[in-house]
């Protein structure tokens, strides 16, 4: 009997012990399999990486190389992304350029004509990859993209903010900056509505450009319009015709309409003058304004609202700049 008892309990024994085997090794196979099918597929998105990215824009479809080397950048609000994303380029228009990119007017950079002229024999030396231009240069597209890939990146100012993050957007996918640009784009969301808590509908604005002692008005859609159309300033004038240079105006006008914000743009401080903004509102008409009265005249950084509209540090600042004014 206990022979018995023996011979069951060592069969008992020898079952358990293939049945462990046989898990473990299910086991194991199991997680082989797992990491060759991680493996399969790590390698299928490797081969899926897009090496060219195919860029609709104003003027027309073209085909860029993803993380172009060589890179002409004719379009100031560009160049501030550029710089911010860390993505370097080879030459651009040295004239005009923008205090806070003054790197960029080194012996380190071509210089590539104007923004209304390009320099197609220093071009056509550089070989680049590819062009970017905004409104300035687009006369030029024709011929600069007989050189390279040329892509249009101006902002549409009657979506300013929809076509800013349109624009920032490709640049990351051309550049591989994807995260960067989905970050900056989250602060400057969360920045644009704290601003719009600040605005009051009772305190209308008018934006205006000084030039030599004239004036001229910019209403919503304008190239300034976004104060209006995004941080929510109630236009003094919903009539303001959208014309590139604005509409023409007189001191006597400006008193009629009596804003509480006079947001100010010194063109002569970009193009050079004899006048400057406030010596061309330091005047009666201007001073018995509600603006002048609460000294809530604005003058606006040419560098970021003029020269460089539409980067990821331009837009930051216009932002800063407007909310400071209301606090």
């Amino acid at each position: 009997m206990k022979k018995l008892i023996l011979l069951l309990l060592l069969f008992a024994v020898a079952i358990f012990t293939v049945a462990c085997g046989a898990d473990d090794t299910e086991e194991t196979t199991g997680t082989q399999d797992a990491t060759e099918n991680q493996q399969e597929a790590q390698n299928n998105q490797d081969e899926e990486v897009a090496t060219e990215v195919v860029v609709e824009h104003e003027l027309g479809t073209t085909t860029v190389p993803v993380n172009p080397e060589k890179v002409v950048v004719f379009d100031f609000g560009t160049l501030d992304t550029l710089d911010y994303l860390g993505v370097d380029v080879a030459a651009l228009p040295k004239g005009n350029i923008p205090e806070y990119l003054t790197q960029f007017d080194t012996d380190a950079y071509e210089n590539a004509g104007t923004l209304f002229e390009p320099d197609f024999e220093t071009l056509a030396h550089i070989d680049p990859d590819l062009i970017i231009i905004s409104g300035r240069t687009q006369e030029a597209y024709e011929e600069l993209s007989n050189l390279a890939p040329t892509i249009f990146m101006g902002v549409d100012t009657a979506r300013y903010i929809e076509s800013f993050e349109a624009n920032i957007t490709l640049l990351g996918e051309i550049f591989t900056k994807q995260t960067e640009v989905e970050d900056a784009l989250g602060e400057i969301t969360e920045s644009v509505a704290s601003l719009q808590a600040l605005v009051s509908e009772d305190e209308p604005g008018l934006i205006i450009l000084t030039n030599d002692g004239s004036l001229s008005a910019f209403g919503p859609g304008s190239r300034f319009g976004i104060i209006h159309d995004e941080f929510g300033i109630s236009p003094v004038d919903e009539g303001i015709e959208s014309a590139t240079h604005g509409q023409s105006i007189s001191f006597e006008y400006v008193t009629e309409m009596n804003p509480h914000y006079l947001f100010v743009m010194d063109r002569n401080a970009v193009t050079g003058g004899e006048h400057t903004a406030s010596s061309t509102l330091d005047n009666d008409l201007i001073n018995q304004t509600i603006a002048a009265e609460e000294d809530q005249i604005v003058y606006l950084t040419p560098d970021y609202w003029y020269l460089s509209s539409g980067g990821i540090v331009s837009v930051t600042e216009m932002i800063h700049e407007i909310a400071a004014a209301l606090q």
